[in-house]
């Protein structure tokens, strides 16, 4: 299995900036892609950005040019760099993995991972 720990978040005035980061402990090698998702008041969870394991990457066009997604393979650790924040963009921020069934020999069983999350609260 694979856990997920979120961190990062926490309060900043609109315009400012956060770095989100995700570790990934446990049954690493079974991650394939990893993403950021987002939920607001109210609203339903949303795609925020993905990153595949050969480190493609897309973006909700409510974040294109403001966010951006990566991550360190070798500190099994998944970022999100959040520029230029908008109150919109409040919400609790969720980390996902998806998981292999087999990696090589391995079994990893397929089932998604996500981290408790975080909360990013931007004011205006």
């Amino acid at each position: 299995q694979v856990q997920l720990v979120e961190s990062g978040g926490g309060l900043v005035q609109a315009g400012g900036s956060l770095r989100l980061s995700c570790a990934a402990s446990g049954d690493t090698i079974c991650i394939s892609a990893m993403g950021w998702y987002r939920r607001a008041p109210g609203k339903e969870r949303e795609l925020v950005a993905r990153i595949t394991s050969g480190d493609s990457t897309n973006y909700a066009d409510s974040v294109k040019g403001r966010f951006t997604i990566s991550r360190d393979n070798a500190k099994n650790t998944l970022y999100l760099q959040m520029n230029s924040l908008r109150p919109e963009d409040t919400a609790v921020y969720y980390c996902n993995a998806d998981i292999f069934t087999w990696r090589g020999s391995h079994y990893c069983g397929g089932f998604g991972s996500w981290g408790q999350g975080t909360q990013v609260t931007v004011s205006s």
